[in-house]
């Protein structure tokens, strides 16, 4: 469990939209040598994993494929060139007129127990941030090999570079896009090996595709959700726009989980949240007096919301490390209180 803990790591690179900028890079805690490429851009997240353990690797089989109606976007995000998942993808949706979910004020109030006011995992300071790297497509891939959830990740090989960055921190995650191929890459708890990489678990995401993991399957993050689409980046939020949910972090879940989360570690309790749980800032909500990167991100909460996605600090969003973040604006949303979410009802809890 990693609670409230941040990233050791160094920045390696800005993101822009379809474009990576190669600047000098970070050297994760235990990497002996900084390399040049490929480009990166880094951010953060805290964290508890509840899964069971095997070694053992195997195909998924084919996953849900339509995920809770509301509104879709018009436009979603993209990133080395590919859209992170079609407009109709329930990381896209509009949900701003989504109804109210019943359990909605024992959710909030759940989450409100451990923490009462948001956090943003992100900032200027190089040492916040879950990285991740834009590959081409000429990227060889290398083996990856389980160590403890095997049987719910997708087999290897991955087109990791040697020099990935890897999460600094209990979660050590790493995050790869590869341009064209519009796939997408995930790793948790990974170590370099001298023929590949190891990790507890990892998983492949098709950013072209609506299909979800099999029902009951982790991934990289303990929901079974891709974390890359629910990031925080600067570039979408100096746009003036964010056009998808953001991803977040509760102190205790439910034993259950709403698509297009695919995976719970919870226990037996309804009144906590359970993985997949989409809170929305109300719309009733007076903004005027934010602004900056605040209010954007704020807006985007209104419009789009954010989704439970693993135990850690509750009300924690994750975010990309890049040194025009401003703080100062990041900054006002530590005054934003929980009690200003509502959770908007996206469908039926699983178990």
């Amino acid at each position: 469990m990693k609670q409230g803990s941040k990233v050791a790591a160094a920045l390696l690179g800005i993101l822009a939209f379809g474009t990576v900028l190669a600047i000098p890079g970070v050297a994760e805690s235990k990497r002996t040598a900084r390399q040049t490429t490929p480009k990166a851009t880094v951010v953060s997240t805290t964290r508890a994993k509840g899964r069971r353990s095997t070694s053992t690797s195997a195909t998924p089989t084919n996953g849900v494929t339509k995920p809770p109606t509301t509104q879709a976007s018009t436009r979603g995000p993209v990133v080395g060139g590919c859209a992170v998942f079609p407009a109709d993808n329930a990381w896209n949706r509009d949900v701003s007129t989504a109804k109210v979910h019943p359990m909605s004020a024992a959710w909030v109030a759940a989450v409100n127990a451990s923490r009462s006011t948001l956090h943003p995992d992100v900032g200027s300071n190089p040492d916040y941030g879950i990285p991740f790297v834009v590959v081409p497509p000429t990227q060889p891939a290398v083996a990856v090999r389980y160590t403890d959830y095997g049987d719910e990740s997708d087999p290897g090989p991955f087109p990791i570079p040697p020099n990935a960055p890897v999460e600094g921190g209990g979660d050590r995650h790493v995050i790869v896009v590869q341009e064209q191929t519009c796939q997408l890459f995930e790793l948790f708890n990974t170590r370099r090996t001298s023929t590949g990489w190891d990790a507890s678990s990892g998983a492949r995401f098709d950013l072209r595709s609506n299909t979800l993991r099999p029902a009951t399957w982790t991934s990289a993050d303990a929901a079974g959700l891709p974390i890359f689409p629910g990031l925080l980046r600067v570039d979408e939020v100096r746009s003036g726009e964010i056009r998808h949910a953001l991803r977040f972090t509760v102190s205790r879940t439910q034993n259950g989980f709403i698509a297009p989360a695919r995976h719970q570690a919870g226990r037996n309790d309804a009144t906590l949240p359970p993985m997949g749980a989409r809170f929305r800032l109300r719309s009733d909500v007076d903004l005027s007096g934010f602004h900056g990167d605040a209010v954007v991100i704020l807006r985007a909460l209104q419009r789009y919301g954010m989704l439970v996605a693993d135990n850690g600090s509750s009300w924690f969003i994750s975010g990309a490390t890049d040194p025009r973040w401003n703080d100062d604006d990041l900054g006002q949303l530590k005054r934003v209180p929980g009690s200003w979410f509502e959770v908007v009802d996206t469908g039926p809890i699983e178990h």
